[in-house]
């Protein structure tokens, strides 16, 4: 068994059962799925996020693996990213609760508490209206930066997210959001691969959810390449781009094939993508 408690659940659990009191908590619920439940409760006036997974049996778990799925066996993968992301420096969610038991990967109980970013926007709702009413070049150039930046320190850590889309991205609203001052942190990492480095294929998908998401708000290609340039740390300027452009032309034509795909798919069923 594995039990990590910060408070307050290191108070509130004392002496009790954190794995049946995790399943007493109550609030907002997100997700309900057979092998895992998502909300956000309130302790103390302060809001969390809960994650309880219960166990996907045998039976789902070979599916996802005949379909060359990596199936998600418990809260262990966010609570493993979590802690790999803050080491790189990567903002992203604080947990204050992680428990494990039972060795069967099938039937296993775990949950994780993250405290709630608030408040906070997604970079996919702050960026809906771009095509209509485009933001300061020095924002959006600013904010293109930091998500390279993040991805790339993310990938460089070793972890690949599964989910990497603009969606996923959280700008913080309790000031005002200047080009010069504003934070961004990345969520929802409950489908993350934690190794010593990430394989470039895993890179690449990450690379390709993120640039699929961003189709629809007014990219330049030159907003691409500046994305890729801070990605790859290389310099600025034009020697950077052309850099970006011989080193990566691979990387860069399969990505246009990859998120053309993915947004045809979008296009025929909506958000059953």
């Amino acid at each position: 068994m594995k039990l990590v408690l910060a408070e307050p659940f290191n108070t509130l659990w004392a002496g009790r059962d954190p794995f049946a009191e995790v399943e007493r908590l109550q609030g907002q619920v997100y997700r309900e799925l057979e092998g895992r439940r998502t909300l956000r409760t309130e302790v103390d006036g302060r809001g969390y996020f809960v994650k309880i997974h219960r166990g996907i049996g045998w039976g789902e778990i070979a599916k996802n693996l005949l379909s060359a799925k990596a199936p998600v066996l418990g809260a262990g993968q966010e609570w493993t990213a979590l802690e790999r992301l803050h080491q790189a420096g990567v903002p992203t969610m604080t947990a204050v609760a992680y428990g494990e038991r039972g060795g069967n990967p099938a039937t296993q109980h775990s949950f994780i508490v993250t405290e709630e970013l608030a408040p906070t926007v997604s970079l996919e709702d702050f960026s809906l209206d771009w095509p209509r009413n485009p933001p300061p070049p020095a924002l959006k150039h600013a904010l293109i930066a930091e998500v390279a930046r993040m991805v790339g320190d993310m990938h460089r850590a070793g972890v690949n997210h599964r989910d990497c889309y603009i969606c996923h991205f959280l700008l913080h609203t309790d000031a005002p959001v200047r080009a010069d001052a504003f934070r961004l942190s990345v969520i929802d990492l409950h489908r993350a691969q934690t190794r010593a480095a990430t394989p470039r294929r895993w890179r690449d998908k990450d690379l390709a959810a993120l640039y699929f998401s961003a189709l629809d708000i007014g990219l330049t290609r030159r907003d691409r390449l500046r994305f890729l340039r801070t990605y790859f740390r290389h310099a600025d300027g034009r020697d950077g781009l052309r850099r970006v452009l011989r080193e990566e032309a691979r990387l860069l034509a399969w990505l246009e094939r990859k998120a053309a795909r993915l947004y045809a798919r979008k296009q025929r069923y909506g958000d059953a993508l």
